[in-house]
């Protein structure tokens, strides 16, 4: 009660005590400006927790450029060993170290020959005519497609197959 004694009751300009539609206006202002207190509280924990986000997307997909230069190497990579004779031990090696540290940093091959055709995914580029497996089914791969931590980095170059007539 001491800490309420320091100031002094609210009177108006006759002495008296301050009419009840004024404090009764003052009550409606203070609990507007405590509704509009918590709204931006609210609006700012939105914002921090927005803003959170996009920065782990950032620095989860900041790499993105450089896997797309790196993919080119891969695929040079994988050329050579599917068009090479001989003992080639060493640069299977040194292709797979490839593919596991790659791997390490979110890129993941998207799996493509024997699947149904996704357009979300893949990219055809020919069609087959067969009747030895069903229709949409991919049966050749060009080129490798990849996902980096979950998103589409580059779609999967395949062949299609479809019905013979």
């Amino acid at each position: 009660m001491e800490e309420n004694d320091k100031y002094e009751p609210a009177v108006s300009g006759n002495g008296g005590e301050v009419p009840v539609s004024e404090l009764q206006a003052l009550k409606e202002e203070r609990d507007g400006l405590y509704d509009r207190l918590l709204r931006k509280q609210a609006e700012f924990e939105n914002y921090k927790k927005r803003i959170d986000r996009e920065r782990s997307e950032f620095v989860q997909f900041a790499s993105a450029e450089l896997m797309k230069e790196l993919l080119n190497a891969l695929d040079s990579f994988d050329l050579a060993l599917r068009n090479a004779g001989g003992d080639l031990r060493g640069f299977e090696l040194i292709y797979k170290q490839l593919q596991d540290t790659m791997g390490r940093f979110g890129l993941k091959a998207i799996e493509a020959k024997g699947q149904k055709f996704d357009p979300n995914i893949h990219q055809a580029v020919s069609t087959h005519a067969t009747d030895d497996v069903e229709e949409n089914t991919i049966v050749d791969e060009m080129r490798k497609g990849y996902t980096l931590n979950g998103r589409l980095l580059r779609p999967a170059m395949v062949t299609v197959s479809t019905k013979k007539e």
